[in-house]
């Protein structure tokens, strides 16, 4: 690794849409939301109605089953739009504002230093993950990205800023900052108003960051959502670096990756719970999930609705004698283990009560669990990940959309 920067966060020079183009065509929600619901997907499509958009740049989770046919045709729409398109540069952070089903949620579109996040499970670096990751989930983006000449991304980090040091400043000051854009999401996502963060401010951001960093005691930012996209571009970053000399390694655009900073202490930030579906041939899942459990000095007992732990299929259940803290922490490796031994099963990952109960009506079999306390996630990740796909950062149509690009090669 490369000598590290004083900051892992710098601004960027950020590409947007020319001011003819509608934003609320261009925006698309994060391909990794509405995995197993390709109607969705297809209703986005509708919504864009043949303009210019991110839909064209990214790669939904949904239609992954598209190979990497698709993967060339990104490739080549991001050359596209970039000469006809995003036509819009600008340099500095950006503000935002998003009214989302929990209130308005602020953030700082940044690029962070790849050299100062490591995505292992042993990592100690300032970035570092909340959760493992889904290995299959990785190498797609990865694929995605080798060949890409823009990025969008849909990462959230997460400061911990009980002051509201690092965001709050500069909303307060929003009226004297240039409005980028302002207009409503497709499909739901609310509205979005962003500001651009440059000069003096932009340097307040970078003491506020550096005070932050004195008392993160090595920890700056956790991922709060988008793992596996971060995952990715440091997979890819760490390939191209390798051919570099030092000082083009300090230079290069692919050694930051875009993302959106929110406060783990706003109000309107809640944790979700992230469910389980499963799809297949599943008989026997509760059984098998109480023997393995007994195995290993536990038991899963019925209960009432107020003490679950996780309910299967509507059945409120509770795991007795577990240590772990979280529920999930004691499901995800039975899960994984059960399903190495069935490959006529697969499992999706689902946000949002309404989404898991419409599978459980078509078919599913369907795990819910309950959202863990934000209070404890950086107490937690400064022993080591969660287990994968523990908590969302608000519901489905909450998640970040694709809007600002910015060239990485």
């Amino acid at each position: 690794m490369c000598e590290k920067t004083a900051s892992p966060i710098a601004p960027g020079r950020f590409l947007l849409p020319g001011p003819e183009r509608d934003l609320g065509k261009w925006a698309v929600i994060a391909c990794d939301q509405f995995t197993s619901e390709p109607e969705y997907w297809r209703q986005a499509e509708e919504a864009r109605a043949g303009a210019p958009s991110a839909l064209d740049i990214i790669y939904p989770e949904a239609w992954l089953a598209q190979g990497d046919e698709r993967i060339a045709r990104i490739n080549g729409k991001m050359r596209e739009y970039s000469a006809d398109v995003l036509t819009r540069a600008t340099e500095g952070f950006i503000l935002v504002e998003r009214e989302t089903s929990d209130g308005v949620r602020l953030g700082l579109v940044v690029t962070v230093d790849l050299e100062q996040y490591d995505p292992s499970a042993a990592s100690k670096s300032p970035i570092r993950p909340t959760e493992g990751t889904v290995a299959e989930r990785v190498p797609p983006r990865v694929r995605i990205r080798e060949g890409a000449s823009l990025e969008a991304s849909h990462v959230l980090l997460l400061a911990d800023d009980p002051g509201d040091t690092l965001i709050g400043p500069l909303y307060r000051e929003r009226g004297q900052m240039e409005l980028l854009y302002d207009f409503d999401l497709m499909l739901g996502g609310g509205h979005i108003r962003g500001w651009l963060v440059d000069g003096a401010r932009a340097e307040g951001v970078q003491a506020a960051m550096a005070a932050l960093r004195e008392k993160g005691g090595g920890l700056d930012l956790a991922v709060g959502d988008g793992n596996h996209s971060l995952a990715a571009a440091a997979a890819c970053w760490r390939t191209i670096r390798a051919g570099l000399s030092e000082a083009e390694r300090t230079v290069h655009p692919a050694r930051w990756a875009m993302a959106e900073i929110n406060n783990l202490h706003a109000d309107s930030l809640r944790f979700h719970p992230i469910h389980r579906a499963l799809f297949g041939e599943c008989a026997g899942l509760e059984a098998d999930f109480d023997s393995w459990l007994r195995s290993r000095g536990m038991a899963l007992e019925a209960c009432a609705p107020d003490e679950a732990d996780l309910t299967i299929d509507g059945k409120a259940l509770r795991i007795a004698g577990r240590e772990h803290p979280l529920a999930v922490g004691v499901l995800q490796p039975f899960l994984d283990e059960w399903l190495s031994k069935r490959p006529d099963a697969r499992i999706d990952y689902i946000h949002g009560d309404e989404a898991l109960e419409a599978l459980g009506r078509a078919g599913a079999k369907t795990i819910a669990l309950k959202a863990m306390d934000k209070a404890d996630l950086f107490p937690a990740v400064r022993i080591g990940p969660l287990p994968r796909k523990t908590f969302s950062m608000g519901e489905a149509r909450d998640k970040r959309y694709y809007l600002e690009t910015r060239v990485i090669r």
